[in-house]
This record gives structure tokens, sequence and C-alpha cells, in this order.
């Protein structure tokens, strides 16, 4: 009587296919075997099919069809070859000789393992649907080719039906639930398991070690660990290798790789021998705990072996990858006898992840040359590298070639492409790539609104962000940070505070995000919240600390953030950025004994002197006014890049060195290094600073024409500067017109400054229009505007520019003087008596000034005072400005002929300057000062300067 899946509609979803013939009523008697049957197993054994198929269909004569164990050795050989079409022909030729006639289910089943092995599921769900007489090891065949299909769900419903059906000898055994055991760990179906788990409780299988281990496997892979340990301590003496394996992995997946590392080590005290699953797990391990010591010892065991597979070779070249060994890594990758597309993938992932971005590319080449082409994976690291490097043709090349492979409809490699686009500076493809994906995940959401934010459209990102939420997009820690950045960008405090509630209610308020809110409460200007915010974090790491020191530089507090960094000392070691951030503060701050201590603390602890930390070093040197120490650096520096460059032009630039500074340019370019944006803005400033008008328009002109770089703001301000320095009020106006863009207010403001040292009026005017008109929030350029008008004479334009400061809610910051004395930094402002020794100043103050005024004649000239005072009164003004006070007290605090190092956050005036020049003649001492522009070297009665700043 035929029994049939009564519920199979139900329960599992099949195609609508005819079943395959299957005669239940021919009365025609089992073959019996033959006597070829000894060549036949022996053609099998040697895997010739060929020949096999040919023996086995000449033997057969009508009547007397092949015996069915013959039929079942060619079948396990197709299975093996997975050679589907030969398959069905030896269906077909059984059909056709009647050898399934009165089969006792053997014959069909292995038709049923065929079809499994060789991914034709339907074609077994058809034939397993035509059989009467199903036994559990049909059952478990067709469960199987489910399950090999990556049905898994599937697999679950012929289960069910198994236990549905009435059919005698279906009984699920060891081999059933060890099979949908693993079905149920594929589906995450904990619930199913634990039902399976009582059945096999039930019919004492799970004493079965097949059986516990599926067991193990399912509750690891459903994150249930507990359990997991719970079966595998009760099959205390059952277990084997199967067993620590599985539960070796689970902990893999729960991240518990410590764990897993004890039970590596508990199987070798048992005495077990290692199979490759086991090899590949231990690796994985090494690779999540960067144990480089055991992956070797694991990998010297396998060249001792002799056993060392693809698939260990692929896990060596990943640990290899993590533990930062390239040359081990690469020489696993050339003993590999047949690499596959993961050893071809593993080894270019290997040269990213270790920042090795040139040779990925031409890695690829070699790729190609190996006859292998580029799949999606290789495609994700090949764009990261291009990315790196900044290799936009590279990078167009690459996403051609996923459009004409239809690579590019993956959405990991859509976001892939979206953060190459981003790192080559190319906000438009981003966009348009991400405009252009079906399928947007929150990588794809978080990438596109990081390119707006680094792309400074931070008002375009917040747009990005509104519509991820209106999409339903789950803000996670990533996307709120790439938001955070933005936020940043745009200095707005209430957005800031929006920000930081809505991470708040939604439990985001990790470390991570409490470092990115220091920082975006910093760049708002609001210090307070940001130290609150820092008070907050109770485990603070490296990060913390240097966000909080970033966030008092930005604002000026200086003496804050180097106090906070000897804090930072006593409670965690400080890494490079960290130095580096504490470095530009002492530069702002122009502490020479302070940058000395970290330069001293940096050589102590053999921190590599390259790149990023020699530039802060040298720019810190420099700002303290020694520019032998910041030469001396910047010579015993053998790696030299752009960044390194840049930086001493700069320096030189700052102390009014132009001519030097252009050799150094053109040192540069003899070592190969290539000049960017900043380099030449250094060096245009510098240009500006002495007097080299035809220099800084050839250099302009060089920027554009050879090295294709398209002029900032900045790069016309400088050039604007320095013909109006030169006098050239009028040409620099007319260059201004011609500029390509509208010019901003840094352009505006450069004229201004020149119009006022020429006294260009009606020019002045121009200029101050347009900078309120472009930048009505900033007090600065009330300030600049108030003084053209007293220059001119216009008093009542100027007391009504300078009213509008406080109409506006704006504060101009007071001009501010500090000089260091005995490694402590004293601050000064105009007409100051806050200081402890102010009565010793002030008589120091008037002493110098009387001696000025009897032994080198000095007299006040009262031109820079721009307010509506009396004489007298204007005077005592430019006796009280904040630079005179910082000298008289050097003067009192230091031993004779000790040099002063002064620094002041304004430009210093034309009275001070002269007086300056006279302290250091009759007083015989060096001065060094540090304006809002430039370093100005006083000796001997005369600067630096050269009487031009």
């Amino acid at each position: 009587m035929s029994v049939r899946l009564q519920r199979a509609s139900m329960v599992t979803t099949v195609l609508s296919l005819p079943p395959i013939p299957y005669n239940r009523l021919s009365r025609t008697p089992p073959a019996i075997s033959s006597p070829d049957h000894t060549s036949l197993k022996q053609l099998c054994k040697e895997g010739n099919l060929r020949q096999a198929l040919r023996l086995l269909t000449a033997r057969a004569a009508p009547g007397r069809p092949p015996p069915q164990d013959h039929y079942g050795m060619v079948l396990d050989l197709v299975a093996a070859k997975k050679a589907a079409a030969q398959g069905v022909q030896l269906h077909a030729h059984a059909v056709t000789t009647g050898s399934l006639d009165g089969d006792d289910g053997f014959l069909a089943t292995k038709l049923l393992f065929m079809y499994s092995k060789c991914g034709r599921v339907a074609d077994a769900r058809r034939l397993f649907d035509g059989m009467s007489g199903r036994t559990v090891f049909s059952w478990n065949a067709l469960i199987g080719a489910y399950l090999s299909s990556g049905s898994a769900g599937e697999a679950l419903g012929v289960y069910q039906a198994m236990r549905e059906s009435a059919t005698l000898g279906a009984v699920p055994d060891g081999c059933t639930l060890a099979s949908v055991l693993k079905a149920c760990g594929v589906a995450g179906d904990w619930r199913c398991g634990c039902e399976v788990h009582g059945l096999a409780v039930k019919n004492g299988l799970d004493r079965s070690t097949l059986v516990a281990n599926a067991l193990i496997a399912m509750y690891a892979r459903c994150n249930m660990l507990d359990s997991a340990v719970r079966v595998f301590e009760w099959l205390h003496g059952g277990r084997d290798v199967a067993s620590w394996n599985s539960l070796i992995s689970g902990c893999l997946q729960s991240g518990m790789s410590l764990k897993a590392l004890d039970l590596f080590r508990g199987m070798q005290r048992a005495g077990l021998s290692m199979n490759s699953y086991t090899t590949v797990g231990v690796l994985q391990i090494c690779t999540e705990l960067a144990q480089l010591n055991l992956g070797r010892e694991l990998h010297a065991a396998l060249l001792k072996s002799g056993s060392e597979v693809s698939i260990q070779s692929n896990a060596l070249l990943v640990m290899y990858t993590r533990c930062g060994r390239v040359d081990s890594a690469r020489r696993v990758f050339r003993e590999i006898d047949e690499k596959d597309y993961i050893s071809w993938n593993s080894m270019l992932s290997c040269y990213v992840q270790n920042g090795l971005y040139v040779e990925a590319v031409k890695f690829l080449g070699e790729m190609l040359e190996g006859g292998f082409q580029p799949d999606h994976a290789c495609i994700v690291s090949l764009c990261s590298a291009v990315g790196h490097l900044g290799w936009l043709i590279n990078g167009r090349e690459a996403h051609a070639y996923a459009i004409k492979q239809r690579l590019d409809t993956d959405t990991q490699v859509g976001n892939t492409f979206l953060d190459m686009y981003m790192k080559c500076r190319c906000l438009e493809y981003s966009v348009r790539i991400f405009d252009r994906m079906r399928i947007k995940d929150h990588i794809s959401w978080t990438t596109v609104i990081t390119c707006y934010a680094q792309s400074s459209q931070h008002l375009k990102a917040l747009e990005k962000f509104r519509e991820a939420l209106k999409e339903g997009i789950k803000v996670d820690a990533m996307l709120m940070g790439s938001i955070l950045e933005a936020s940043s960008g745009l200095k707005n405090i209430l957005l800031a505070k929006q920000l930081h509630c809505y991470a708040i209610r939604h439990g985001l308020l990790d470390l991570v995000q409490k470092n990115r809110m220091i920082d975006m409460y910093g760049e708002c200007g609001e210090v307070y919240h940001s130290l609150k915010m820092f008070d907050t974090v109770e485990e603070r790491d490296i990060v913390t600390w240097t966000s909080m020191i970033n966030s008092y530089t930005r604002n000026g507090l200086l003496n804050e953030a180097v106090a906070l960094f000897a804090e930072m000392q006593t409670d965690i070691q400080p890494d490079s950025v960290a130095l580096v951030s504490i470095i530009g503060a002492i530069a702002d701050l122009s502490s020479l004994a302070k940058g000395k201590e970290v330069h001293g603390f940096l050589i102590r602890n053999n921190f590599r002197m390259e790149g990023a930390m020699v530039s802060s070093l040298v720019d810190m040197y420099s700002g303290c006014g020694s520019m032998s120490n910041a030469l001396r650096l910047f010579d015993a520096t053998k790696c030299k890049d752009v960044v390194t460059w840049t930086a001493i032009i700069n320096a030189a630039g700052m102390h009014g060195h132009g001519k030097q500074a252009l050799d150094l340019f053109k040192r540069m370019l003899e070592t190969g290094v290539a000049p960017d944006h900043i380099s030449f803005l250094a060096l245009l400033y510098a240009c500006s600073h002495s007097k080299l008008v035809d220099e800084g328009k050839c250099y302009l002109d060089m920027m554009r024409s050879i090295y294709r770089l398209e002029p900032w703001q900045e790069h016309y301000a400088c050039v604007v500067d320095l013909l109006g320095r030169s006098g050239q009020t009028e040409d620099a106006y007319e260059f201004i017109k011609s500029m390509p863009s509208e010019p901003k207010s840094v352009v505006w403001c450069a004229l201004l400054g020149a119009c006022r040292v020429h006294r260009n009026h009606e020019l002045a005017v121009v200029a101050a229009n347009k900078l309120l008109e472009l930048e009505p929030d900033n007090p600065g350029n009330y300030v600049l505007v108030s003084n053209v008008y007293a220059e001119m004479g216009k008093w009542n334009s100027a007391k009504e520019v300078r009213a509008r400061i406080s109409e506006r809610g704006l504060r101009k910051d007071p001009a501010c003087s500090w000089i260091e004395i005995r490694n402590k930094v004293h601050a000064f402002t105009a007409r100051d008596h806050s200081h402890r020794d102010t009565e010793r100043i002030h008589l120091k103050l008037a002493e110098i000034t009387e001696k000025l005024r009897k032994q080198g004649g000095y007299i006040e000239d009262t031109r820079f005072v721009l307010h509506d005072v009396s004489e007298e009164e204007k005077i005592d003004v430019l006796h009280r400005h904040s630079e005179r006070l910082a000298i008289a007290f050097g003067l009192i605090s230091t031993h004779p002929g000790t040099p002063l190092r002064i620094a002041k956050n304004l430009r210093v005036c034309g009275d001070c300057h002269e007086f300056t020049k006279l302290v250091s003649k009759l007083f015989e001492r060096e001065i060094v000062v540090r304006d809002a522009n430039r370093f100005h070297h006083f000796r001997g009665g005369s600067c630096s300067c050269g009487d031009f700043w």
C-alpha cells in the first residue's frame, strides 16, 4: 500500500512536478548478482565512471536487469563526481530495465542520495513523492538534500512530515536527529532544537556521540552556549574530536576566544589528535587573540605532518594577516599548490589590512595573470586600497569592471564604492551611487552622511540623517558618530544638545559616543559641557583624555590643556595622537620649556620620529621662536613627507625668512615630493611676508599649470596680501575682481589690512562693507572696520560700528600677551593690574620708558591709538599695551642677556614695534615676539621683519 506525504503542501513548499516513474505493480523478481561484480567494483574504485556505466548497461538483458548493488556502486561514484547528467541517465536506465520494480527502497534511496549530492533537490523530491515504501533512509536522504542546498526550513518541514507519517520503519534514528539538529542551528530555530533534544532523550539517542555533537553545535549556533556546555559535560565519557570542535566553534561564534583556547588546551590534555576542523578553529582563535606563537606552533605541526590542505592554508593566511606578518602570509600563499578564490582574496585582504595598498593593487594584476577573475570580495578589498591611495582613475576602472560583471548590484560592493569615492574626495560620484542603490542598509546611510560631513556640507548630512529616520533605519553607534561629526562642523549648540538627548533616549551613549560628544561640544565653543561630559566618563581611555585636551586647545584654554595633560600621565600612558595634540597646545602657548619636556619624553619612550610627530615638533619649535631647533630636528629626520616639508617651509615664512622658504621648497621638489595645497599656501605666505611679489605670482601660476591644483580662497588671499603689503592696493583689488570664484571674507580681510597700512581709505571702505556683508557675526571684522573709520577721523562712524558688536551680542577677544618665566606662563592684558608683581612691573615699565626717551629719542606715536580721546590719554593707552607689560616683567624676572620670548594674540602696533626695537638695543636683550601674523626677532635695535609686517 502506498503511503504519501499527506501534508506536504502544508509542511514544506515544493515544486509542483510530476512524480518520476516508479512501477510499483510489476511482479518481476529482483535480479541476482552477476559475475561482473568484481570488475565493476574495481572500475568504481578507480573512479572510471564512463567504463563503469558501459559495463553496467552492456550486461543488462531483457528480463534480467543488473543487480541493485551494481546500480548502488555506480550511483555512489556519480554522487562523488557530482555528475548529474549521468545520474539522470542511470535513473532512466533503471526504470527501463525494471530495476525499480519491487524495490525495497534500497535503489530509490541510492538515487535520492545521488540527486542530493548533485544538487538536484527538485528531482530528489519528485522521486521521493513517487516512492511506495519509504524507509528511514529515504527520509534521511531527502532531509539531507534540502539541508545541503541551504534550505534548512524545508528540511525541518520534511522532518515534521516524517513524524506525522504512519509508515512503518520510518521512526527517526540518530542520523535523522543529527541532520535535523543541524537544520535547527542553520535556521536559528532553538525551539525545534529543544523538541528534538527531548525526543533524543526519550528514545535514548542522546547517548549517541553523533547526536550529542549535533546538539552541542545546534545550541552553539543558536547562541545558547550554556546549554551546549551542559551537553558537552554530560557527554564526558563519549567525547570525540567532533565534540570538542563543536564547542570550540560555538565559543568562537559567541566571541569567547579565551574560553575556546582553554577548551583546546583541555582537548590536548585529553590526548585527542587534531583534525582539519580543529586546526581551522584554533587558527581562528590565534587570529582573534593575535596569538602569533601558538599559530606558528600549529603551522610547524602541519608542515611536519604533511597534512596541510587548502582550508588550513587559508586559515593560516588570515592568522598571519591579523598578526601583521605579511611576509609569513605571502610565504604560505606561495606554497599553496591549488589556490582558490579564498586564497587569492585572503592574500589581497592581507595587503589591504596591513596598509600595503600599492602592493594590493599590484597583486591584483598577479591574480588576473593566474586566471582568476575578481569577484565581489576582491572588488571590496581593491576599492579599499584604491580609496586609501586616493587613486581615482583606478577606482573608476574597478567600478566599470563591477558594472560589466553585474557586481555593482551587491549592497556591500555599493557601500565600498561609496567609501572609495569619499576618500578620493568625489562627493558627486558617492551621492550618485547612493541614489542608484536599490537596497540601502544602515552602512549605506552612514557612509553617505559621512561623505557630506567630511566634505563640509553639514546641512546636507543633517538632511540625509532625517531621511534615514523616515526610512526606518535604526540608528546605531556608527550612524550616530557620523551625524555628530556633521553637528561639530555646524557648531550649532542646540543641535548638539538634541543629538545628545537622542543618544541618551536610545541607549547609544557608550564610551565612543561620549568621546565624540566631548569633541562636538568643544567644536561648538562649549567647553563647560565638554568638561561635564568628561567628568561623567568613569573608565576613561586615551581618546577621552585627548578629546578633552583638544577641546581646551581649540577654545584657547592652553594652560588648562597643559595641566590636563600632566594629570593624564598619572592615569594613562599618552600615545602619539595625544602627544601631537599637546604639542599643538604648547606651540600656541609659546612655551619652549614645556615643548622640550615633551620632546624629551618622546625620545625616552622611543616614539618614532616621523610623519605627524616630526611636523608637530617643527611647528612647536618654530611657534616658540626657536627656528634653530626646528631646522635641527628637520635635518635629522630621514623620511620627510610633504607634511614635514610644509611644516619647515611655513616655519621659515613665519620668521620672515622668505628666501629660505623658497630654497626649502626647491629642495623638496628635488627629492621627488610633490607639493599639495597646504605646501603652496605656506609658500605664498612666506612670499607675502618677505616682499617677494614676483615669486609669489610665479608660484600661484605653477600651482595651477604644473600641478593642476585649483587654488583655494586662502591662496588668493595670500596673493592679495602680497600685492597690498607691497603698496599695490589697486592691483590687489583688480586681482580680486579677476578671481574665478566669488571672493570670500578671508580675501577682503587681506585687502582691508593692506589698505590700512598704506592708508587707501577709499578702497578700505569697499573692503570693509564686503567683509561685514559676508561675515556679520564675526566681532573681529567690526573692530577692523571701526579702526578704518577711526584712522579716517570718522569717530561717529567708528562708534556706530563698535556699537553693533554689543547689539548683536558679540564679544571681542581682548588683546593679550604672555611670556614664559621658569617653566610658568604669565599672561597680561592691556592696563592689567592683576599680576602679583603688578607694582614692580609698572615701576619697571616707567623706568624703561624714561630711559628710551632720554637715550633712544623715543617719542610715542599716538596715531596707533584709535580712540577719540586726548593726546595724554592716548600716550597712557600706549604705555599700558600688554606686550610692554610682558617685556617689563621679563626684564625684572631674568638675568641680564637672557632672551625674552613673548607671544601676542593680535598684531603688534607700530609704536610697540618701535618701543621693542629700542629696548633690545638699550637693554642688550634679544626679544622674540610672535604676533597674530608672524615672528619678530628684535636684536640691537632692529627687527627681522625690516619694518614690514
